[in-house]
């Protein structure tokens, strides 16, 4: 049951035609995990907490950087030097005190990625690395847990949805290709846009409107102002899903 203060909190999205009172009622409880806490994570974070997304667990490992904060706007200046998940706990419990959020100061590996993810309803990738992206993959396809990819890079992002025995995995789309480590080049409002873009496809899955990012890569290119999407097909050869079968 909603309170008469979440009526009018959420009041807006409320309106919206197929979400309703029902489709808060979905948010306030549903569980999400958000892997990674800094620039795509930052956003999806923010506008889960503000459509009232009831229990957000955020993993992440760093400590925040004067780097960080040309992108990573749930940190500030002052908060140099803490821990990430401290950072961006404290800013969205002041954004929504109404939902519960939980920090979780954990690098994710093979070892211990099925218990993080485990008793969420839907998992969130903002990492920046391919290969913690595979674990979570994995993880999600294997728990049958719904797995909202995204990436950035410079003025460019993209973003897919996958849903296990149903659709393509992101294995399918990168076929177990690796990226270099360290240090890429971007803009800050690429992962906010990618980031939007996450958050709104998990509040569409939760409520269960419009259509989502599935068996389709969404492309984003800033610098020529583009979007652009390529069919994506279900790889029956997947390491990761082709023993699901479906499309």
């Amino acid at each position: 049951m909603l309170t008469a203060d979440e009526l009018d909190r959420y009041g807006r999205q409320i309106m919206l035609r197929g979400f309703g009172e029902e489709g808060q009622e979905k948010l306030k409880k549903a569980r999400v995990v958000i892997a990674g806490g800094g620039g795509l994570g930052s956003p999806v974070a923010i506008y889960l907490a503000a459509a009232g997304v009831g229990m957000i667990r955020i993993i992440d490992h760093d400590r925040v950087e004067l780097s960080n904060l040309n992108r990573q706007i749930l940190h500030w200046d002052e908060d140099i030097g803490r821990r990430k998940i401290d950072s961006a706990s404290e800013k969205l419990k002041k954004l929504n005190w109404k939902i519960e959020v939980e920090a979780i100061e954990e690098t994710i590996a093979v070892a211990n990625v099925s218990h993080l993810v485990g008793d969420f309803d839907l998992i969130v990738d903002a990492m920046d690395n391919l290969p913690t992206r595979y674990l979570l993959n994995k993880a999600a396809i294997e728990k049958n847990i719904p797995f909202f990819h995204g990436a950035v890079y410079g003025f460019e992002g993209r973003t897919m949805t996958v849903i296990p025995g149903k659709t393509a995995c992101i294995k399918c789309v990168y076929h177990g290709a690796s990226t270099p480590g360290g240090k890429f080049p971007v803009i800050g409002a690429t992962p906010a846009i990618i980031g939007c873009i996450q958050a709104m496809e998990v509040i569409k899955y939760i409520v269960g409107i419009g259509e989502l990012i599935t068996d389709r890569l969404l492309t984003f290119d800033g610098f020529n102002m583009k979007f652009a999407e390529f069919k994506v097909k279900k790889d029956p050869n997947c390491e990761d899903c082709g023993h699901l079968g479906g499309k």
